[in-house]
């Protein structure tokens, strides 16, 4: 079997996946004109005419063109192919909002304040352009190199229908979904957004969900009666406050402007600084969906034959920002992020029959191709479908990294199988001694 040695879109380089879901890859690239790091969505145009997904595709980007903001993943540009279409993003280096509230257990009281005047300040900017995200919860913020958040996955958000008030469509992640979008009456998204809001600023500050169930009729029921109670720790305007975002009437839940007025609040708050307005050209988004059989870029691919893929030194000085390569190895194992890595000096093919062995004995189906390998399983709460994917890179000769993504399911429930995982493939795993130089290291991994 063959696999792709290097790939290029246009004028972008395309490298390892970095994420996927049910009808999208995420692929970190490289601009080859300007050397800035980009991460690119891939769609097949198949799947999007299959699914009759083009208007929602479309929306999708026309919304983050729209909404241009310090607070959210900015969309540089949209390409096609004859067979694809490339929605070129931000490339966020800093992971996810999620990651952290793990590896903390819960974030101190300021800390979590910043997170959800960030968050705010995004979400008002969203809803001054008529937009309403749908999908917010901590996976879908991002951290950039400062600390700063960026909400991101616009895919669930929506743009009412001119003279139409009320959404209608049922969507989002159970836990943080406002009891109004479950009734199916219809429902004000800017007032959705504000609850799932509030159920993110009770887990930064709880380390835990407000509302959690194993079971769907005992969550709704929860969720519908506004059923929570706020640990010890809480200060009284932190608690006030939660109990007006998570009202379950959203007639009377507090409203953004509202929030933006409350003491606790506006305790070291320092507004976004929003550029000027910037001309938004739509030209490329309806250059690609007006004639979606078009070719616009040409995509050209490498191959090496029999062997896992290449990562070259520009991936991995990225991939571990600059040039502390601690986060290449598993030096904390109670730190796992829902995309983590490990480093190994056995042979690729050693390496992917550990991995399906070790899947195999913990129950999952193992679907490996090439040195690409998709873990599938049931959700612990026997609701969803759980995945994970594991791809084998190889950095230096007899040095590989095994890169290991969630594809599907909920993020807690990959942090435990992670540490599960990692305890059955330990032999394979390539642990450096203290004290080892990350300059040295680079040197040695790319030569």
């Amino acid at each position: 079997m063959e696999s792709v040695l290097k790939k290029k879109v246009g004028k972008y380089e395309v490298g390892r996946t970095i994420g996927e879901g049910t009808f999208a890859k995420v692929k970190f690239a490289q601009n080859l004109e300007t050397g800035e790091s980009v991460a690119i969505k891939v769609l097949a145009k198949s799947t999007v005419l299959k699914h009759k997904m083009v208007d929602q595709i479309k929306r999708e980007i026309s919304i983050m063109k729209i909404v241009r903001h310090p607070h959210i993943v900015r969309l540089h540009e949209v390409l096609a192919s004859s067979t694809k279409i490339f929605i070129v993003l931000e490339f966020v280096t800093g992971g996810e909002l999620f990651d952290k509230i793990v590896n903390r257990r819960r974030l101190p009281e300021n800390e979590a304040r910043k997170y959800f005047q960030q968050l705010i300040d995004a979400v008002a900017h969203c809803h001054s352009r008529g937009v309403y995200h749908r999908d917010l919860k901590p996976e879908n913020l991002l951290l950039d190199s400062q600390g700063n958040l960026k909400v991101s996955d616009f895919g669930l958000s929506a743009i009412p229908q001119q003279g139409v008030e009320l959404l209608h469509t049922t969507c989002g992640t159970p836990n943080y979904v406002a009891p109004e979008v479950l009734s199916g009456r219809g429902y004000d998204g800017a007032a959705a957004d504000v609850w799932s809001c509030g159920v993110i600023l009770y887990v930064l500050m709880a380390g835990y969900l407000p509302f959690d169930e194993t079971d769907l009729p005992t969550l709704y029921q929860k969720i519908n009666l506004a059923e929570f109670s706020c640990p010890y720790w809480f200060s009284p305007g932190c608690t006030a406050l939660l109990h007006r975002l998570l009202d379950s009437n959203p007639d009377t839940r507090i409203k953004i402007d509202g929030i933006r007025r409350v003491p606790w609040f506006r305790k070291n708050y320092m507004a976004a600084r929003l550029k000027e307005d910037e001309e938004v050209n739509l030209d490329d988004v309806h250059a690609v969906f007006n004639d979606i059989e078009d070719t616009y870029v040409t995509e050209k691919s490498e191959w090496k034959d029999n062997g896992p893929l290449l990562m070259n030194a520009f991936e991995m000085i990225t991939l571990s920002q600059g040039l502390n390569l601690s986060a290449l190895f598993d030096r904390q194992q109670d730190h796992v992020k829902r995309q983590t890595r490990f480093v190994s000096r056995q042979p690729a093919k050693v390496i992917i029959a550990t991995i399906e062995t070790a899947a195999e004995s913990m129950g999952f189906k193992v679907l490996t191709r090439n040195y690409k390998t998709r873990l599938e399983g049931v959700s612990a709460n026997r609701i969803s479908q759980f995945a994970v994917v594991l791809e084998v890179f190889e950095v230096a000769p007899s040095l590989f990294m095994v890169d290991v993504r969630k594809a599907a399911g909920d993020t807690l429930e990959y942090h435990r199988f992670y540490k599960s995982f990692i305890a059955k493939v330990e032999k394979i795993i390539w642990k450096t001694k203290e004290g080892v130089n990350d300059t040295a290291l680079l040197r040695k991994m790319t030569c």
